[in-house]
């Protein structure tokens, strides 16, 4: 095997905890979803075995995901199929908007915002916090979030979805075209206290690091040197990297980012390892993505429109 290739999957199989729920989001987001967003339960285990994830934390993963209402069963005989539940496929399709994006969004200048009315408890708070941080905001301050893209009703139906729903109430949604908020300090400032972009740095920076010698590889032999099964582990430990980093990453424009930001450069990585290994990927999954009545699906056509830009890359795969 790729020896590049070989030393990611070994590290990830070497880690002492994994987070198998946010896994699973990412297999049922990347590959699951084109292909009819339903898999019986022993194909997932089949599919996430190679990455030493055994069959009792795949069960209470997905449990929680069931109880977290991204995943709903329904029985055949004495197998269950796992499917996404509306509200699972909306949340996958608004952030697949961003992930498999080819470029950044362009920014019209305007600011969302979202403000707590009232008092929060503390523990509520954090709760806030958190949910927010994992879809891009920035805290300016304990009561006011700001992002320069979100959209807002989506926002605030993730927080619903997500058992936030008692919060609702304590939150106003505003937009602001005053690109200082009102503010004395300037922009970066802002952008400085609302953002731990350093910490963004450097996560960025080492997906670039773990994955750029995997490309490089593909490139120097101008082949792709990898068989189905590992191309679809890479394939899947890639994006669910990416996908960690991109949710949280509040997508600023380019003229409020730090120099040699590099942000960029794992979404070019990224979109070009994960085109390279996508025919590769795709054929393992056409023989063990199956559901509890035996049957395979078939991936729909805007697949293999992820990452593609005006310039696309071509002859990858």
């Amino acid at each position: 095997m790729n020896p590049p290739i070989q030393q990611r999957l070994e590290n990830f199989r070497q880690q002492s905890r994994v987070n198998a729920n946010s896994l699973i989001i990412s297999v049922f987001s990347d590959a699951v979803f084109p292909r009819g967003g339903r898999i019986w339960l022993g194909s997932l285990m089949g599919l996430l075995a190679p990455l030493q994830l055994n069959e009792r934390l795949i069960r209470t993963s997905v449990f929680r995901l069931t109880k977290e209402s991204w995943l709903c069963a329904e029985a055949h005989g004495r197998r269950a199929d796992y499917r996404l539940t509306a509200n699972g496929q909306r949340r996958i399709e608004e952030a697949s908007r961003h992930v498999y994006a080819a470029n950044a969004p362009l920014w019209d200048r305007r600011w969302r915002m979202i403000m707590t009315i009232g008092e929060l408890e503390p523990k509520q708070k954090e709760r806030l916090r958190r949910a927010l941080f994992w879809q891009g905001f920035g805290a300016l301050n304990s009561d006011c979030y700001v992002h320069p893209s979100a959209d807002l009703s989506l926002a605030f139906d993730a927080l619903m979805t997500e058992g936030n729903i008692d919060l609702l109430g304590h939150l106003m949604p505003l937009m602001a075209a005053d690109l200082h908020l009102g503010l004395s300090a300037s922009l970066h400032e802002m952008v400085k206290r609302a953002w731990n972009l350093s910490q963004l740095d450097k996560d960025y920076a080492e997906f670039v690091a773990i994955y750029q010698p995997v490309l490089d590889s593909f490139r120097q032999t101008q082949s792709l040197n990898i068989d189905d099964e590992s191309a679809f582990l890479l394939r899947t430990l890639l994006i669910h990297d990416y996908r960690r980093l991109l949710l949280r990453d509040p997508e600023l424009p380019e003229v409020l980012l730090p120099a040699d930001w590099p942000g960029q450069q794992a979404r070019i990585v990224c979109m070009e390892l994960y085109r390279r290994v996508l025919a590769a990927s795709e054929r393992h999954l056409d023989q063990h993505l199956v559901l509890s009545t035996g049957q395979t699906t078939q991936a729909m056509p805007f697949l293999k429109a992820r990452f593609q830009s005006l310039d696309p890359l071509t002859d990858l795969v």
